[in-house]
């Protein structure tokens, strides 16, 4: 018989729904059926839109959804031992042709391994023309592999949306013995976990788009930065970076070329101001992760004084097929002024939450509909948060807006860290105000006042507008505070506040009037605390 791979989804997600005791079960019963000498079972991460754990089973390339254990057993009595595929749990045709119908498909760039191979395996890597665009780069100059991505059009996909190349040549022309790479795998965006998928699914494309980065603007040390939490991640980065100093893609001497190159994971302790680069290298180099006051900039002065290049995991995960296929290639993908695509993170009061790689330049109704499934039961959309908690909240209105780095200015619309959160129509616009700023309030790290006080404020009035004694002049002074913190804190994190709390109480106005002036709520969920009457004993 022909050998079989079963590929389980197992990451942070698929774990919640019971994906290792699915695995464990699958195990089980290959070896009470006799099947242990045909099937293996590996563990890797499931890529797109479902609502269960993924079964994908090679050489048939038929894509499974468990959600119960009697959905194991089926698969193995009728697929593996049978040959006959189990129609009622395969992802339907109607689901593919459900994205096909707002005239969009999947480009997997980032994410073209995710799910396919083992990430614990770099000989699987290997096979997928893995480390082939290393051996590429180190043939061409380092100035050839920088104008090749400046060329492509690559641009963070953290949110900044800097151009990935210029940051390059920064580095590259900084005189200095020492410069470093570093990855900004924190992640601390609420809603965003593509950065986590993508290192626990394929961690070798992160090390090998570090490598190159080094070798272009002559760094020989890299550090990856990534939270604590992120368990899978780290050992899976962690063996990864084990198997290149085997296989001599780390360390001395690289495939023969004279460059060394080594490279370091470092944990953060799950602080959101270590998002901001200069915090990072402060959480690095072993201090209180604070920002710190720029100019200088990381790439003339960064990790220990010395220049340095910070790129996040999906940027540098765009690298290795940029140099191997082509800046042309990839500038034919997405809109002129966004090539590529981006990674976006369903969630919220969705059908199918998860992660799906698009062209750029794609509506937000594709991405909902087309492979959200659009809102959970007979509820209304109400909003949509798009870029992450610092990105906007938009209506209905807004679905035919592009995703791109011109959305935001032409649109009004964050393009962020990918994020697309559904809310429906149950919702509060000013308890989710409260929500977003409560959290703000608490990663704020306490180093500038208008930061520090501002998002304290701001929680101040939203709980007295939920309780329905804020007034008129109460919420002009909550739009103030946004501007206020914009324009005079100290980072990135004080200056995003505007940006979901105006969107809020622009696209949603007459709700927070309401709250303030009729003293109600249209959901129903903020209710007026009246004083307890004093008894006498």
């Amino acid at each position: 018989m022909t050998p079989i791979t079963v590929l389980v989804s197992v990451d942070s997600n698929s774990i919640l729904l019971g994906a290792k005791e699915f695995s464990n079960y699958l195990r089980t019963l290959i070896g009470e059926f006799g099947l242990d000498s045909i099937v293996t079972v590996l563990e890797s991460v499931a890529v797109g839109s479902y609502n269960g754990v993924v079964f994908h089973v090679l050489p048939d390339n038929v894509y499974y959804v468990v959600k119960t254990k009697e959905d194991v057993k089926k698969i193995v009595e009728e697929h593996l031992l049978k040959g006959r595929q189990v129609w009622d749990l395969t992802v339907s045709k109607s689901e593919l042709k459900e994205a096909e119908k707002f005239s969009i498909k999947e480009v997997r760039i980032v994410t073209r391994n995710i799910g396919l191979i083992d990430p614990r395996n770099i000989d699987e890597y290997i096979a997928r023309d893995g480390y082939f665009a290393l051996s590429k780069a180190l043939q061409m100059k380092p100035e050839e592999v920088i104008n090749e991505v400046k060329k492509s059009g690559l641009r963070g996909r953290g949110g900044a949306g800097f151009p990935t190349g210029l940051k390059w040549e920064f580095t590259a022309k900084a005189n200095a013995e020492q410069k470093y790479i570093v990855c900004n795998a924190d992640e601390g965006e609420p809603g965003t976990f593509k950065d986590r998928l993508i290192m626990e699914g394929d961690p070798h494309t992160v090390i090998e788009a570090m490598i190159i980065a080094g070798y272009a603007v002559g760094a020989t040390k890299g550090y990856i930065y990534i939270r604590g939490e992120y368990y899978n991640s780290v050992e899976n980065l962690k063996k990864a970076i084990k198997d290149a100093y085997e296989y001599g893609f780390l360390g001395e001497n690289i495939l023969g070329s004279g460059f060394d190159f080594d490279l370091t994971v470092r944990l953060g302790a799950g602080a959101y101001v270590c998002g901001e680069e200069t915090a990072l290298l402060e959480s690095i180099e072993g201090k209180s992760g604070r920002p710190r006051l720029k100019p200088p900039y990381p790439p003339q002065s960064g990790l220990f004084g010395k220049p340095t290049v910070i790129n996040n995991v999906e940027t540098l995960a765009n690298v290795p097929q940029i140099i191997l296929n082509g800046a042309e290639w990839f500038k034919n993908i997405g809109t002129p002024n966004s090539p590529g695509t981006k990674v976006f993170c369903l969630a919220g009061d969705i059908n199918k939450r998860g992660m799906v790689e698009l062209p750029m330049g794609v509506t937000v109704r594709q991405v909902l509909y087309g492979f959200g499934g659009g809102i959970k039961g007979d509820k209304g959309l109400k909003m949509i948060q798009t870029g992450g908690l610092a990105g906007t909240f938009i209506g209905p209105d807004k679905l035919d807006a592009p995703l791109d780095y011109d959305s935001m200015k032409n649109y009004g619309v964050s393009l962020g860290s990918g994020v697309i959160l559904a809310i429906d129509d149950t919702h509060c616009a000013v308890d989710i105000a409260l929500n977003v700023m409560e959290f703000f309030r608490h990663e704020s790290c306490g180093k500038c006042t208008p930061c520090r006080e501002g998002t304290r404020i701001a929680c101040d009035i939203l709980e007295k507008m939920t309780k329905f004694q804020a007034t008129e002049e109460d919420l002009k002074y909550l739009e103030q505070i946004a501007y206020v913190t914009a324009d005079a804190s100290f980072c990135g994190l004080g200056q995003s506040i505007n940006v979901p709390l105006l969107s809020l109480i622009n696209n949603f106005k007459n709700e927070f009037e309401a709250h303030v002036k009729d003293k109600t709520c249209s959901a129903g969920l903020c209710k007026e605390v009246k004083p307890k009457k004093a008894t006498v004993k």
